[in-house]
C-alpha cells in the first residue's frame, strides 16, 4: 500500500542537456510503452501495479508488455509479481524526463484522474494519506479541494504527533487558500488552518519564537476581519485557541504585563459565553499567571478549580488545540507550586498522576511538557536520579520529534541537576549549551532558575567573577517580572558570598534576610525553609546557636508532610545539632 504514489516530480530540476536528450530518445523508442511511462511518472517515483492498471485503462496483457519493455530498457525496477508488483523509476531524472513530455492540459487531466481513482478505488489509502490525493488535486488545478486535503493531512499529523509534518502540510493548505478568491467558506477554512498551525509551531520552534507569535497574530487578524464582514466564527473555540496561544507566548517570553492582561481576559470571555472547556482552561492559565508572578496561594485556588471542572470526554480531544491537555497543564504547574507552598508529597503525587495521564493520552506534545515539569519537581524534592532519568527521556523524545525547544529545556534542567549532585564542571558545560539554545528561541521563563544554578556551579569551581555576573542577571530577572524564584535567587547570592575568597558575612546575611522576607511575603514555605537553614548555619558558625535554633524551629515545625525529602531531612539534622 505504501508504494501507491510518491512525490510529483519537480519540473525545475536542472538536467544536463546531453543526458536529457538521451533519455528522451530512449523514451521515444518505446512506442506505446511511452504512455505507460508518462502515467507512472505522474503517479510518482514509485507506484503500484494496481493503481497504474486503474489509471491506464489498457488490457492487462498490453499493460504487462509495456512494463516489460520499460524494465528491459533499464528505466524501471520491479518488486514482486503483477498484480501485486510495485515499480520504481531507476532514477528521479528518468521520472522527470517522462513527466516532462506531457503537455499541460493532458497532465492536469491525468492528475485529476489519479486523484479520483485514489478516492474511489483506493479508499483506505486516500483516507490514511490525504496528502497524496492533495498533491494530485493541486497538480490538477483543483486548488480548493487540494487545500482541504492538505488541511486534513495536517490535522492527522497533529493527532499522531508528527509535528514537523503537520507544520509543512498546514502551511501548504494555507498557501493554496491564499491563491483563491476569498469567499465566506474559504475565510472560515483559512482561520481554522491558521489556528491549527499555532500548536505544532509552539512545540517545535519554541513557545516564544517570532514564527509562533506571527502565526497567532495572523490568526487573530483573520478572525477580526471575518467578524468585521459580519461572519461570526462557526467554531467559537477558535478565538479561545488564539488568545490562549498569545498568553502562552507572553508567559514563555515572560512578559508579566501581557500575561496579567490576557489571562483574566480569557477567563472573563469564557464565563460570558458560558463555555465549559474554555472556563476550565481559563482557571488553569490564571493559576499559571498568578503563581509565576509570586501570588502562589491565589494561583493554587485557580488550579484546584480547573481540576474540579475537568471533564475527560469534553476536554481531552482539545489537547492539540491548546498545546497540551488541560488537566495535564494544571497538574504540571500545580505540582511545583505545591512544593513551593510546603507540600512536597502533594507535589510528587500531582507529578506522578500527570505522567500517567500523559502516557495514557500518548501525544508527544503532552508528554514532553510533563516530562519537563515532573523533572523540575523531582529536582526541587532532591530526587536527582529520577530527575535525570526524566530529563534523558525528554531529550530523546524532543530529538525524535524535531523539537529544539523541548530539547533545550531538557538539556538545561539536566545541567542544573548535575550541579546539585556535585558535578560542577559538567553542570557549567551543560547549562551553558542548553541556555544558549533556550535563549535563541526567545524564551526567558526559566532563566532565573538556570542562572542561579549556573552561578552556584561557577562558584563551586572557584570562578567567582562569572558567578557574580550570573547571579546579578538572575536578580535583575526576578525583580522585574518572574517572581517565582525571587527568594531562592537571593539565598543563592548569599551562599556565593560565603564561598568567595573575600568572605563577606554581612553581605551574605543581607541576602538571606531578603530571601526570608520574600518567601514569607509569598508564603513559599519551602524557599523559607531553605533561607532559614542558610541563615541558621551562618549564625551557628558565628556562635549564635540560640538565634539559629529559634529561626529554624518554627518554620520546620510548620511542615506536616515530606519529611523524607532532601530539604526536610537536612533541616531536621541541623535542628538536632543546634539543640544538642
Amino acid at each position: 500500500a505504501q508504494h501507491v504514489a510518491a512525490a510529483v516530480p519537480s519540473p525545475t530540476l536542472a538536467v544536463p542537456a546531453s543526458l536529457h536528450a538521451s533519455l528522451m530518445a530512449r523514451l521515444d523508442r518505446l512506442g506505446p510503452a511511452k504512455e505507460v511511462a508518462q502515467i507512472g511518472a505522474a503517479i510518482g517515483r514509485e507506484f503500484s501495479h494496481a493503481l497504474l492498471a486503474a489509471v491506464v485503462r489498457q488490457p492487462e496483457a498490453e499493460l504487462r508488455s509495456a512494463l516489460d519493455r520499460l524494465i528491459a530498457a533499464g528505466l524501471l525496477f520491479r518488486h514482486g509479481a503483477p498484480p501485486h508488483a510495485a515499480y520504481l523509476f531507476k532514477h528521479a531524472l528518468v521520472q522527470d524526463a517522462a513527466y516532462g513530455t506531457l503537455l499541460r492540459e493532458p497532465r492536469r487531466a491525468l492528475h485529476a484522474r489519479i486523484a479520483e481513482i485514489l478516492e474511489r478505488q483506493f479508499v483506505e489509502i486516500a483516507e490514511n494519506q490525504p496528502e497524496l490525493v492533495a498533491r494530485h488535486c493541486a497538480e490538477a488545478g483543483l486548488i480548493e479541494k487540494a487545500a482541504a486535503l492538505w488541511g486534513k493531512a495536517g490535522q492527522r499529523s497533529l493527532e499522531r504527533s508528527a509535528l514537523v509534518e503537520a507544520i509543512e502540510q498546514l502551511t501548504q493548505a494555507i498557501g493554496l487558500i491564499g491563491t483563491l478568491p476569498a469567499t465566506p467558506t474559504l475565510r472560515q477554512q483559512h482561520i481554522e488552518l491558521q489556528v491549527a498551525l499555532i500548536s505544532p509551531l509552539l512545540h517545535v520552534k519554541g513557545y516564544a519564537t517570532p514564527e509562533a507569535k506571527a502565526a497567532a497574530d495572523r490568526a487573530r487578524l483573520l478572525i477580526e476581519q471575518a467578524e468585521a464582514l459580519g461572519e461570526p466564527l462557526k467554531d467559537p473555540l477558535l478565538l479561545f485557541s488564539v488568545l490562549f496561544s498569545l498568553f502562552i507566548i507572553s508567559f514563555n517570553a515572560f512578559d508579566g504585563d501581557a500575561m496579567r492582561k490576557l489571562a483574566p481576559q480569557f477567563l472573563a470571555l469564557a464565563e460570558r459565553q458560558g463555555a465549559a472547556a474554555p472556563i476550565t482552561i481559563g482557571h488553569s492559565i490564571m493559576g499559571v499567571c498568578l503563581t509565576f508572578t509570586g501570588e502562589v496561594v491565589r494561583g493554587q485556588a485557580h488550579f484546584d478549580r480547573a481540576l474540579k471542572l475537568y471533564d475527560p470526554e469534553v476536554h481531552r480531544p482539545l489537547a492539540t488545540r491548546f498545546t497540551v491537555d488541560s488537566k495535564l497543564r494544571t497538574l504540571g504547574f500545580r505540582s511545583p507550586a505545591s512544593w513551593l507552598l510546603g507540600y512536597p508529597e502533594a507535589a510528587l503525587a500531582d507529578s506522578k498522576h500527570a505522567l500517567e495521564h500523559a502516557r495514557e493520552i500518548g501525544q508527544a506534545g503532552n508528554l514532553m511538557f510533563i516530562l519537563y515539569w515532573a523533572c523540575f519537581t523531582e529536582t526541587l524534592c532532591g530526587n536527582y536520579a529520577s530527575g535525570e532519568e526524566l530529563s534523558n527521556e525528554l531529550i530523546t523524545l524532543a530529538a525524535q520529534k524535531g523539537s529544539p525547544f523541548w530539547k533545550a529545556m531538557g538539556v538545561t534542567v539536566q545541567g542544573c541537576i548535575f550541579g546539585l549532585a556535585g558535578r560542577a564542571a559538567d553542570s557549567v558545560q551543560t547549562i551553558t549549551s542548553g541556555l544558549t539554545a533556550y535563549r535563541s528561541l526567545g524564551t526567558t521563563l526559566m532563566v532565573p532558575f538556570y542562572l542561579l544554578s549556573l552561578a552556584t556551579a561557577h562558584a563551586d569551581l572557584g570562578q567567582f567573577d562569572v558567578s557574580w555576573r550570573c547571579i546579578g542577571e538572575a536578580i535583575t530577572a526576578v525583580e522585574t517580572a518572574n517572581k517565582w524564584f525571587e527568594a531562592e535567587v537571593h539565598r543563592n547570592a548569599g551562599e556565593i558570598a560565603l564561598k568567595s575568597p573575600q568572605l563577606d558575612t554581612a553581605k551574605a546575611e543581607a541576602y538571606f534576610e531578603r530571601a526570608l522576607a520574600v518567601a514569607r511575603a509569598q508564603q513559599t514555605r519551602s524557599w523559607e525553609l531553605r533561607a532559614a537553614m542558610s541563615m541558621a548555619r551562618l549564625w551557628r558558625d558565628r556562635g549564635k546557636r540560640d538565634e539559629a535554633r529559634d529561626l529554624l524551629a518554627p518554620i520546620y515545625g510548620w511542615f506536616t508532610e515530606g519529611f523524607d525529602t532532601f530539604d526536610l531531612k537536612q533541616a531536621k539534622a541541623l535542628l538536632e545539632e543546634l539543640e544538642a
